[in-house]
């Protein structure tokens, strides 16, 4: 939305034009269940007789004083912006504005609980949207201190990033004019923050359930913890674990940062419909609301969970009290809240095997990204707000956590944490570049990191290592050398420095005999520790996962890792095989089905749970789209009776059996499968220690509805028995997964042209492309690209995104019917000029389907 667009030049230009001091916010949220009022106080100093512009997003602005002149909103307030002239030294903006709720995630979300009929709102602003609240600089070099004052139903608990100011003032005693209960409204004020970026400033208010906790900081304060979630979730919430995890994480964090928590109280919120993992609001963190498990989670989840509580509070430090001056930065922000997560995980908590996590998860999820065609440079060139909406990918995220791991081992972790102190030390308060932390590190470690950078973090792509290794007749290395391969789009050779580890059975177990830790650098690095010895059973490069790199097998390593895959003792050494098998199926070196019958015959033998969780992703991409389409229904068939009997194998009660149970039900559509699943589903069948739960009673009925064997009346039925939001997501996804036309062109018209909330809308596309036959999508590709350009005109952000990459129809790859590739073609061809961050989506959903006809290809030319 070009109007509501903000450029870097922009941002800068204005950053040289003022200087924020601050901003009183006050908020009346009682005026109706559309708008609430909003006042803002803004003081600033500037260039006299400079002009500027404020953000501001609203339905209507009633007020705009200037230096106590009032200017006329008609004229001055267009579009997002607040055009101000002739500004003097010292400033003070006055703005009173009516501002919309938003139920797409965005800005401050409104919420009515189906189960009480209570309204939850909860603010989330990154990138560019406490605009939708207050008239603001939207930038994150403009810091300033910010004291909110907000008005509410009395009953409500209000909450922001600072402690409150005594108790709520009673404003009436009559009805709130909120539609909530008759006991009048209050007016809660807050303590002044220090200086912040408004986008992690925050209010969230509602009758939120609370409990309470505390923790002596580092510095001898006795900081507040609270825990929230809507009172109808309060009997799951598990707040022991939740402030265990957390103190874990602020002594982990104050021992390596050499600096106290700089803030005066840590709340943490689970609040409703929310669009990420979690929001590191400054002492007010907001978490998707799944992580309150009502129903028994594999441990994979409640690990993220706990991942996510230390990624958030690794923010506190690392974005919250230095930030960066641009979006440029934002992998900074988020690659070391990642790194430092993992560590304090592996380190502080009972995931010692947080690596094997990170490696299973976030690094596939950084290779994936990396080979896209819109794979960019780790320090990403951010243009504008469209830019950074579209950039919160693997590369931010998980390649560059995977970097800072590299540089951590090429500098010393002493070294880098003591550099990460000085930086701490030197910007409290304000905003840095990637520069200002280089230099500390420089100054830490010794070592010029300008090479580096250039290297790591300036260059696209990810590069391929393969082991070379020859031996004579008796079985001794003659010569071994680690290959670095190159893609042709980015030919960047880097050092990585790595281990090699060569693996024996001993007693009938994989163990680790040979050892090498080594730089390696350009197109060969020879590997001389091994010469002379006895050549290992297996090879695994990049043993340890410290580098940053896709591997290979040399063939007898890869027969040894098909046939003893389960006997590794170590979870990591086992991870990285199922990853280099992975990325072969994935570049069509290896046939779609081998990777199959690789899980399948594996599988049962994991013990990471997250690995589990994983594979069963992966199998599912390889049966729908790497398996050749002339194989493709019976490996699907077999894989689901397998996974049913692996299920039917596992422990009772294991987290392993949860998994395969909830695998089968995914791929049952055989009429055997689909009676198993109704079996389980009505109780005719079980299996020793599996409770069908409410939301496993959900996938288990989805199964059914999408194999036509059950309809609208059953799910009526389960949502009359689960009146609650979860409910009402769950019968959003079974009702779209209907596999009828009529069905499919509701779901579609209700994602695509209606007003759905942001979690309806994404529950209702994953049951609408959930489909056996899927014939019934074809009529959706030409509405597809018809409507990318009005879709993403229309919509915020979120929601366009959820579009273009929820219905992009990557299921019908192989469909000539569909030509989904030559479509998609057309499409950019004709929409040359179609917004940078949209063709970027389309160009990246391309690339899925052209890789998926490569590896149907390798697949095909399977012996």
């Amino acid at each position: 939305m070009p109007a509501e667009n903000l450029t870097r030049a922009e941002a800068r230009d204005r950053a040289a034009t003022v200087t924020t001091q601050s901003y009183d916010v006050t908020l009346d949220l009682t005026t109706g269940p559309t708008t609430f009022s909003s006042r803002t106080v803004l003081r600033f100093t500037a260039i006299p007789g400079s002009s500027t512009f404020v953000d501001l997003i609203a339905p209507a602005v009633h007020e705009i004083t200037l230096n106590g002149q009032s200017l006329d909103p008609a004229h001055v307030f267009a579009d997002s912006r607040i055009t101000l002239e002739g500004l003097a030294a010292d400033n003070e903006l006055v703005v009173v504005a009516d501002c919309a709720y938003m139920n797409t995630g965005e800005g401050l979300h409104r919420f009515v609980d189906p189960v009480d009929d209570e309204v939850y709102l909860y603010s989330q602003f990154e990138v560019a949207d406490s605009r939708r609240v207050f008239a603001v600089f939207e930038q994150p070099d403009l810091k300033a201190t910010f004291t909110f004052t907000v008005t509410a139903p009395a009953h409500w608990v209000v909450v922001s990033n600072y402690p409150q100011v005594g108790e709520p003032v009673p404003v009436d005693g009559g009805v709130n004019r909120n539609g909530g209960r008759d006991e009048g409204t209050a007016t809660w004020t807050f303590e002044t923050t220090p200086r912040l970026s408004s986008y992690v400033t925050a209010v969230i208010a509602g009758p939120y359930h609370h409990e309470h906790g505390s923790l002596t900081s580092s510095d001898g304060r006795e900081i507040p913890l609270g825990v929230y979630c809507r009172g109808s979730l309060a009997q799951y919430l598990d707040t022991d674990e939740i402030l265990d995890v957390t103190r874990r994480g602020f002594a982990f964090y104050e021992e390596k940062f050499a600096a106290p928590y700089p803030f005066a109280k840590y709340d943490q919120l689970f609040v409703p419909e929310f669009n990420a993992g979690a929001m590191e609001n400054a002492g007010a963190v907001t978490f998707l609301e799944g992580y309150v498990f009502r129903s028994k989670v594999p441990e994979a989840t409640i690990e993220r969970r706990a991942v996510t509580i230390l990624h958030e509070l690794a923010h506190m430090w690392f974005g919250d009290l230095v930030t960066m001056r641009w979006w440029d930065d934002l992998w900074l922000n988020e690659s070391f809240a990642e790194y430092a997560s993992t560590l304090a995980t592996a380190e502080a908590t009972r995931w010692t095997n947080a690596w094997t996590t990170f490696s299973s998860l976030e690094k596939s999820w950084a290779y994936r990204q990396d080979q896209l065609p819109s794979t960019h440079p780790i320090v990403a060139d951010m243009r504008d707000l469209e830019d950074v909406e579209v950039n919160f990918d693997g590369i931010t995220y998980a390649k560059g956590a995977s970097v800072l791991k590299q540089l951590v081992a090429w500098v010393g972790q002493d070294q880098f944490f003591a550099g990460v102190q000085a930086y701490f030390a030197k910007h409290a308060w304000g905003n840095t570049e990637l520069r200002d932390l280089l230099t500390e590190l420089e100054a830490t470690s010794g070592r010029d990191l300008s090479p580096w950078s250039g290297l790591w973090l300036e260059k696209a792509g990810v590069t391929l290592l393969r082991p070379e290794v020859e031996v004579d007749a008796h079985g001794v290395v003659t010569s071994f050398a680690v290959l670095q391969e190159v893609p042709d789009e980015h030919p960047v050779q880097r050092p990585h420095r790595l281990a090699v580890g060569g693996y024996d059975l001993v007693d009938g177990r994989l163990v680790r005999t040979q050892h090498a830790e080594l730089d390696i650098d350009g197109p060969r690095t020879d590997v001389a520790d091994f010469l002379g010895r006895q050549r290992p059973l297996l090879i695994l490069v990049n043993d340890d996962d410290l580098a940053y790199a896709k591997i290979r097998l040399d063939e007898l390593s890869l027969s040894a890792a098909i046939e003893h895959l389960s006997a590794f003792d170590d979870s990591l050494p086992r991870t990285l095989i199922w990853a280099a098998a992975w990325d072969a199926t994935r570049d069509g070196e290896t046939p779609g089905r081998d990777y199959v019958d690789l899980i399948l015959g594996n599988i049962a033998h994991e013990t990471d749970s997250t690995v589990v969780l994983v594979l069963l992703r992966q199998l599912t991409t390889t049966l729908d789209l790497y398996v050749a389409p002339e194989h493709r229904d019976q490996t699907a068939r077999a894989a689901a009776d397998r996974l049913l009997e692996l299920a039917r194998g596992a422990a009772a009660g294991s987290d392993l059996q949860l998994q395969l149970v909830k695998g089968f039900a995914a791929r049952a559509t055989t009429a055997e499968q689909l009676d198993a699943v109704a079996d389980l589903l009505d109780g005719r069948a079980s299996l020793e220690g599996l409770t069908i739960d409410t939301d496993l009673r959900w996938e288990l009925l989805t199964a059914l509805v999408a194999g036509g064997r059950a309809d609208e009346t059953a799910i009526a039925a389960q949502l009359a028995e689960d009146a609650t939001a979860t409910g009402e997501r769950a019968a959003a996804t079974a009702r779209a997964a209907i596999p009828t036309p009529a069905a499919k062109s509701a779901a579609w018209a209700a994602a695509v042209e209606g007003e759905l909330p942001n979690a309806i809308q994404v529950a209702t596309i994953a049951g609408l492309t959930r489909v056996h036959d899927r014939g019934l999508l074809l009529p959706f590709v030409g509405p597809y690209f018809d409507g990318l350009e009005k879709v993403w005109a229309d919509k915020t952000n979120e929601i366009a995104q959820n579009v273009v990459t929820g219905l992009y129809p990557t299921t019908l790859a192989d469909d000539e019917r569909a030509d989904v590739l030559a479509a998609t073609d057309a499409w950019l061809g004709s929409h040359t000029d179609a917004a940078p961050a949209l063709r970027r989506l389309v160009i990246e959903a391309r690339d899925g389907v052209r890789r998926a006809l490569a590896a149907q290809e390798a697949d095909r030319r399977r012996a």
